[in-house]
């Protein structure tokens, strides 16, 4: 009896058909594609400004990046279910007037205060998430309700005012284990280790397997007997948590919560994913690539910032960063499917 596989080989060869590259060769492609971008820019400074290869601004550079790091896994979560968040950087200026207001104002322990930073992440995130699965709402619109809102409840929390914590969360922001990874600080250590969990949980979970699956087709996850409502919200609370955990970060490092922080960030945010590969059509991403995008971003402004680059310009180069990485996604995903 003949074996039917070789001759399906034969007519698919035929056919001129050809079977899709196995994951890990995608995967590994994104992945030195980024990389190469990332060492194409530090080598570009480096020619640039003598002081930019330096232990000093590589150590600076990841002690600058965690607040915006882990805003970007959540908004990870959210752009693969096709959605999106623009209220994460006033949620993160809130989550720091209130945890600062708490310690400063009200006689808190950190831990509380910072508890009540995360919860007031995780209320806000719910609530936008909450409206838009409810009614059915653009979360763009949501969420810019929300930003706006948020914003002004920081502005209530803080009289408009930069309330000062001092050193009250300071080992936040200090070197790891005493500085034996040369300066590194906690909460980058932390922001590594929130970006590998969450890639395990988007690989290799149901949970990971559902965002996905509602962002490809939400409708074919209905009829598989999901619910996506539930899992949809879930993923706008975390990323309001996240923004909390920001916020502390931001507190940390800045010694204060100014209710003006985070005013744009959420566009870096939104640049970083984007420029890590994930779709804003929803339905793919990696919070591994979204974390190269974050290191992107960072390296371009501390570059442009060294070679003495004005502010309109550093907007305008970032800009088209952004604007390319959505070109090339776009064409990527065209080609995807004309290999299908």
């Amino acid at each position: 009896m003949n074996d039917p596989a070789p001759a399906s080989a034969s007519a698919s060869a035929r056919a001129g058909t050809r079977a899709p590259a196995p994951l890990w060769r995608s995967q590994l492609a994104t992945y030195l594609g980024l990389g190469a971008v990332l060492a194409g820019m530090v080598a570009l400074f480096s020619s640039l400004s003598e002081y930019f290869w330096s232990a000093e601004t590589f150590i600076t550079i990841a002690n600058e990046i965690p607040a915006l790091a882990v805003m970007a896994v959540g908004m990870s979560f959210v752009l693969i279910i096709a959605g999106i968040d623009l209220s994460v950087g006033s949620v993160m200026a809130l989550a720091a007037a209130i945890s600062a207001a708490a310690i400063v104002q009200w006689g808190w322990t950190v831990p509380a205060a910072a508890a009540l930073a995360l919860a007031t992440g995780l209320v806000c995130g719910t609530i936008t998430g909450t409206i838009a699965v409810a009614w059915r709402l653009p979360s763009f619109i949501v969420s810019l309700g929300m930003l706006e809102a948020v914003r002004g409840s920081a502005y209530l929390v803080t009289d408009s005012r930069t309330q000062y914590v001092g050193d009250a969360i300071s080992w936040l922001s200090a070197p790891f284990l005493g500085g034996i990874f040369g300066g590194i600080s906690v909460a980058f250590m932390l922001a590594l280790l929130l970006v590998i969990v969450a890639q395990l949980v988007l690989s290799h979970t149901v949970f990971g397997r559902c965002v996905v699956g509602i962002g490809t087709n939400e409708e074919a996850m209905r009829l598989a007997g999901v619910d996506p409502r539930p899992i949809r919200i879930t993923v706008f609370a975390v990323t309001g948590l996240l923004a909390g955990l920001a916020g502390l970060m931001q507190s940390a490092r800045l010694e204060a919560a100014d209710p003006n922080a985070g005013v744009g960030i959420e566009l870096q945010v939104i640049a970083a994913v984007v420029i890590g590969g994930t779709s804003l059509m929803g339905g793919r991403g990696s919070v591994v690539n979204t974390a190269f995008g974050v290191l992107i971003i960072a390296v371009l402004e501390a570059g442009l910032a060294q070679v003495g680059a004005s502010e309109p310009s550093k907007r305008i180069i970032t800009g088209g960063v952004i604007v390319a990485a959505v070109i090339i996604d776009t064409l990527r995903q065209r080609m995807d499917a004309a290999n299908r």
